[in-house]
C-alpha cells in the first residue's frame, strides 16, 4: 500500500479519499511492535506505583496528543476508577508562559528541557513525541532525560529518526517520510488504547 499522498492522487470524491485513507491508516496501525506497546504500558505503571512523574511534549499535532495523553491517563483515570494513586502526568507543551519565554529568552529549541531543568526529578520519565523522530527540541528534551537518570519513551513515525536510538521504548509506525496524518493519528490510538486498557485495569 502505498502513502495516503500517492492514493489521494487516484480519488475522484470525498468518499473514495476516506476509504483510502482508512485503508492506510489500517496498515500503519498493524506496522506497530505490541512488545513495545506492553513495555510502554510496563513503563506507565511502574511509574504510577513509584510516585514519579511522567512528561510529554511534541510540537504541532503531536502537542496535542502530548496533552491529550496528560488528561487520559490523569483526570479521567481519577474519575473512571477512583483510585488512589494515579499516573502523575505533566504535559510540558501546556504552559504557553514558560513555552513562550524560553523560545524568546533562549530559543525554540529549548522550551521542553528547560522545563524538565526545573520539575524533573530522579526515576521521572518523558514521553517523547515526533512523526519524523527528529524534532531538536523533542530529541534534546529526550538526551537531557537520559543523561540524568530518566527513561524514555518515544512515540515516532517516518523512519524513526534519532529519537529511536536515544529512546528506551520505542513505538515506531512505519510511514513514508511527511506522511504526517497517519502518523498523528496513530499516536493518539495508542493514548486511547492506554487510557481505557487502564480504565479496565484500576476499576476496584
Amino acid at each position: 500500500m502505498t502513502d495516503i499522498s500517492l492514493s489521494a492522487s487516484k480519488c475522484d470524491s470525498i468518499e473514495s479519499f476516506a476509504s483510502a485513507y482508512f485503508a492506510r491508516l489500517s496498515v500503519v496501525l498493524e506496522s506497530l511492535d505490541l512488545t513495545q506497546l506492553a513495555a510502554f504500558e510496563s513503563e506507565l505503571e511502574s511509574a504510577r506505583q513509584d510516585d514519579h512523574t511522567i512528561f510529554t511534549a511534541g510540537n504541532g499535532g503531536s502537542a496535542t496528543t502530548a496533552s491529550s495523553m496528560a488528561n487520559d491517563l490523569g483526570f479521567d483515570i481519577l474519575k473512571k476508577t477512583s483510585v488512589d494513586q494515579t499516573f502523575r502526568l505533566h504535559a510540558l507543551t501546556d504552559s504557553l508562559p514558560a513555552i513562550t519565554a524560553v523560545a524568546n529568552d533562549v530559543g525554540y529549541d529549548r522550551v521542553f528541557v528547560d522545563q524538565l531543568r526545573i520539575h524533573f526529578r530522579q526515576g521521572d520519565k518523558l514521553v517523547a513525541i515526533s512523526a519524523s523522530g527528529n524534532s531538536p527540541n523533542v530529541v534534546e528534551a529526550a538526551e537531557w532525560t537520559k543523561r540524568h537518570g530518566g527513561r524514555v519513551i518515544a512515540l515516532v513515525g517516518f523512519s524513526g529518526g534519532r529519537l529511536a536510538d536515544v529512546a528506551d521504548v520505542v513505538l515506531h509506525f512505519a510511514t513514508t517520510a511527511g506522511e504526517y496524518g497517519p502518523t498523528e493519528d496513530a499516536h493518539l490510538v495508542v493514548n486511547h488504547i492506554l487510557a481505557h486498557w487502564f480504565q479496565k485495569k484500576l476499576l476496584p
